[in-house]
């Protein structure tokens, strides 16, 4: 029995792959479009920001929803509202009628849809994988995602530089009927979780009592209170960053030279896939919270801290495999505890309130660090000073030391609060 749920979830996991694929190769396509249209950073770092907003703002009212209703049908019909989405912005495309506001409002949308599905999918993969496997697939989740970090750019500007961006749509509307007709006909997800029966009516909840639910049960167990506050923090570091500076930062140090950020970038995804297959195939170890934030210290400390310091590929290069091997070890440990411990009952609602603490600070650092390296770090290196001159001798001079200097900051502020935070949680675990 458990091999063959083990086995519906393989499916399902390959099947939702190929749908991201086709997903994240339109969003690239329409960053293309975008910068192309109007030059402007600040665009690209909008329409980022419009699909974290309403994705943290629906979280708060996803919980119930979740838990009353089908996972299945609730990732049915997001899919089904993105696919509408995609068709959207091609008749926009075709017709010659496309804007970027247009973008703005198509990625806002998908957003408040993902604050459903992505918990729905969570709690579907509890109840398809068994626990003795919830660190495996949480590696060949971190594996997919990596590997479209590397995939996705190539084939996107591959595809919309012959085809243009109708082509990549028609290819994602592709991917999105492959992976909806799976979920449709072959994956079967049990939704007696919790001792619920099948079709029996289940209790409404209001969106106040879920949010009030969730935040008690997460404030009652100090474990998961804490890590859902420090995993706030990493993404806020991180979002600083890499998010934001990373891409300005290494073309502004090389000269503008692109191949130098399709290397670095293409090893932060190669590191991330190497870091899932490891977590896929090896036995973490028991200590969860300590798999998290050791993996998290050694990533801000030794990959940010490199990145601020380094002044070429070389040293950029062995900086994106030490940020992001860690990265599968960090969601991994994260998944066995929220899974071992939340009653499969109450998970999304759970997820949901998780979801709003946890993932806040991502669109909040994505503005502050554009803001940051704008406004603050660039003008202060190009200043003189004693402070300046001891930090170029770590990041050498020219445009883009100061994003370097924010690498260093988050290298160490990142790598400190996982170090207290660790201490916090062992206190009080």
């Amino acid at each position: 029995m458990k091999d063959r749920q083990y086995r519906n979830f393989i499916i399902f996991w390959f099947s939702q792959s190929v749908s991201q694929l086709g997903s994240s190769m339109t969003s690239f396509a329409l960053i293309i479009w975008s910068y192309g249209r109007t030059g402007s950073a600040m665009s690209v770092s909008l329409m980022t920001f419009c699909t974290w907003l309403p994705y943290i703002a629906a979280s708060i009212a996803a919980g119930p929803v979740i838990d009353r209703y089908h996972k299945k049908t609730i990732m049915l019909l997001a899919d089904l509202l993105a696919a509408v989405c995609s068709l959207t912005v091609a008749a926009l495309a075709v017709s010659g009628n496309l804007a970027v506001w247009h973008i703005f409002i198509v990625n806002g949308i998908t957003g408040f849809m993902n604050a459903f599905q992505f918990p729905a999918e969570t709690v579907a993969v509890g109840m398809l994988v068994p626990k003795e496997k919830y660190s495996q697939a949480s590696g060949l989740n971190s594996f997919t995602s990596s590997l479209l970090t590397v995939v996705t750019p190539v084939m996107a500007a591959s595809l919309s530089s012959f085809a243009g961006l109708k082509g990549v749509i028609v290819f994602d509307l592709a991917t999105f009927l492959f992976a909806f007709s799976v979920l449709l006909f072959r994956i079967k997800i049990p939704e007696n979780a919790g001792g619920t029966e099948i079709g029996k009516k289940k209790e409404k909840i209001s969106v106040q009592e879920s949010w009030r639910e969730g935040l008690q049960f997460l404030r009652g167990h100090k474990q998961l209170w804490y890590l859902m506050i420090s995993m706030a923090l990493m993404n806020f570091f991180s979002r600083l960053t890499y998010e934001n500076i990373l891409s300005p930062m290494i073309l502004a140090r090389s000269g503008q030279n692109q191949i130098a950020l399709g290397i670095v970038s293409g090893i932060l995804g190669i590191g991330g896939m190497a870091g899932g297959l490891i977590v896929s195939f090896v036995k973490l170890p028991k200590d969860s919270v300590r798999v998290i934030f050791l993996s998290g210290g050694i990533s801000f400390l030794l990959g940010d801290f490199l990145m601020g310091a380094g002044q070429n590929v070389l040293v950029w290069g062995i900086a994106g495999i030490a940020a992001s091997i860690p990265i599968p070890f960090i969601m991994a440990g994260q998944n066995v505890i929220l899974y071992r411990t939340i009653p499969q009952n109450m998970q999304g609602r759970i997820f949901a309130v998780r979801n709003a603490i946890q993932y806040w600070t991502i669109p909040t650092g994505i503005l502050l660090g554009g803001f940051l390296a704008d406004y603050v770090f660039e003008p202060f290196m190009r200043a003189d000073g004693g402070i300046q001159t001891a930090l170029h001798r770590l990041t050498g001079y020219g445009p883009g030391s100061g994003m370097a200097v924010m690498f260093l900051c988050t290298g160490i502020l990142g790598s400190l609060s996982c170090f207290l935070c660790y201490k916090k949680m062992k206190k009080n675990g």
